[in-house]
């Protein structure tokens, strides 16, 4: 082989009267442009050469292959030569280093054109500076990277948080934050807030709501719903910003919770959930959890603790970390779905299987039964406000003085729920019936169409039809199906559940799907 290698590209001009490569190359920094590969290809056509763009490595980044010598290409990457003009029989080569921003003089890209004729001036001078334009593209091409990797590192890091408030690990979620948001989880409380906006457009969402909130919020990209950004805030002005935020954005919508403890984010994320569902009907496509009477507020409060606590005595010799983490687990399986509570914590959903597995073979109970459901639920949501649970044992737990039916028993919760259940007496469908066989077949529309004598489909137009007037989501897992099963029960149109007995394990019950 024959040639000479150059320490420099010669920075030549261009000649006045042949300028308009020049334009074109400029426009290949246009924001339509931009791509190393379309710049490569643009060189081959201009100066009738072939074009090799590779890595330091080798790896093919643009254009083809062309055979390089190798002392040469090792004198380039090494930085010891920043370009070389070849001759090898009748093909004529150059090769130019591109600077790697991080590695001083070491080439991180080699871009090759050979051609048969050789290189006048004219085509020297494009591929010189062609050279300088492919260094800025993969700069920047570098630069995004980084910001991409620090983008998806920190939406993991906001997510790992977010799982580990779920479960109620205040202390490593705060110990977590400490590093990137110092002072974020100081407070005890917080509200949690969910906006829906199109999945594509989820990235501007989550930027836009932090923007708006000015930091004071951990605003985590749903990993459960596509199109859900949920923000933990303990700022007071949170909730109007995010109002303002969603007002005149088409498909947008905003549920908020009522401020809870940390602890208790689960609950405070089902509640903005909730509240989620009424925003959409809304004009202003906003909605705040409502302080509703709840059927547990019309319990005798000290009868319900010391039930509750009972009930999950057989929890109380594990280790803390690992009761909490089971009852949250449970708390989130019970609300949505077996796949969402597993997206939502970040494991598999046959985690979170397990673990309910186990919390019913402790308390000896069923979850494929609908009313039972509901009664673990009235159950994990009283222990949930309760003071942080004694793993010292130094707070005896009062002995149990009533069980469900007696609390259910209480005439003010009896008034409540015929209030509530007598609402759907005005529909000439008789949307009564079909709900209390719908609930006693576990929420499963064949099974209750069977006992009724009608088509399945008639069972799911009179459930739909009953939530406006009920004012609750019924098709959903969560807070609003178990209040209605618990006016059931109050009512005496059901039999109240005992936490225990035998599992029946029925394959169609939600919460194991």
């Amino acid at each position: 082989m024959a040639g000479r290698a150059d320490e420099g590209p010669h920075a030549q001009q261009p000649h006045d009267n042949d300028t308009a490569w020049a334009q074109q190359l400029l426009g290949q920094l246009s924001p339509a442009g931009r791509d190393p590969r379309r710049v490569v290809a643009w060189l081959g056509r201009t100066v009738r050469a072939t074009v090799c763009l590779q890595d330091a490595h080798g790896g093919l980044l643009a254009g083809d292959r062309v055979p390089l010598d190798a002392t040469v290409l090792a004198g380039l990457v090494t930085g010891r030569i920043s370009a070389a003009a070849l001759q090898d029989g009748e093909r004529h080569l150059r090769m130019v280093g591109l600077p790697h921003p991080e590695e001083g003089p070491a080439a991180g890209a080699v871009l090759a054109v050979a051609r048969p004729e050789p290189f006048d001036r004219r085509a020297a001078d494009i591929v010189h500076h062609t050279a300088g334009v492919l260094e800025l593209l993969l700069r920047e091409r570098k630069l995004t990277e980084a910001g991409q990797r620090l983008r998806r590192a920190t939406a993991d890091l906001r997510l790992a948080i977010l799982q580990l408030l779920m479960v109620e690990d205040t202390v490593s979620a705060r110990r977590v934050a400490a590093g990137l948001w110092p002072g974020l989880l100081e407070e005890d409380t917080a509200r949690v807030y969910v906006v829906e906006g199109f999945p594509a457009a989820r990235d501007a969402l989550a930027d836009a709501c932090a923007d708006a909130i000015e930091g004071q919020a951990l605003v985590v990209l749903c990993p459960a719903a596509d199109g859900h950004v949920i923000v933990v805030s303990p700022a007071p002005a949170a909730q109007e910003r995010l109002r303002a935020l969603v007002d005149g954005r088409p498909g947008t919508f905003l549920g908020g919770s009522l401020r809870q403890r940390l602890a208790r984010t689960a609950t405070a994320y089902g509640q903005a959930i909730s509240a989620l569902a009424v925003a959409r009907f809304r004009p202003d496509q906003t909605a705040v959890y409502a302080e509703r009477t709840h059927p547990q507020r019309l319990m005798d409060p000290d009868a319900l603790r010391a039930w509750s606590a009972g009930v999950l005595r057989p929890l109380d010799t594990l280790p803390h970390h690992i009761r909490a983490e089971l009852l949250a687990t449970t708390r989130l399986g019970l609300e949505f779905t077996a796949v969402s509570a597993a997206k939502v914590l970040g494991v598999s959903r046959n985690t979170v299987r397990a673990r309910m597995d186990r919390v019913e073979a402790l308390l000896g109970t069923d979850f494929s039964d609908l009313t039972t459901r509901a009664a673990a639920h009235l159950v994990l949501n009283t222990e949930a406000v309760q003071e942080p649970y004694d793993s010292g044992g130094t707070a005896p737990y009062p002995p149990a003085r009533a069980g469900l039916g007696e609390l259910l028993a209480s005439t003010a919760l009896r008034a409540w729920a015929h209030d509530l259940l007598g609402r759907l007496d005005a529909d000439g469908r008789d949307l009564r019936r079909t709900l209390r066989a719908w609930i006693a077949a576990d929420s499963n529309a064949e099974r209750a169409a069977r006992d009724l004598g009608v088509h399945a489909q008639t069972v799911r137009d009179h459930v739909r039809a009953a939530e406006p007037v009920l004012e609750r989501q019924l098709l959903a897992l969560g807070s609003d199906l178990y209040e209605v099963v618990l006016a059931h029960l109050a009512t005496g149109a059901l039999t109240v559940p005992a936490l225990g007995g035998a599992k029946r394990g029925q394959p169609d019950s939600s919460v194991h799907r």
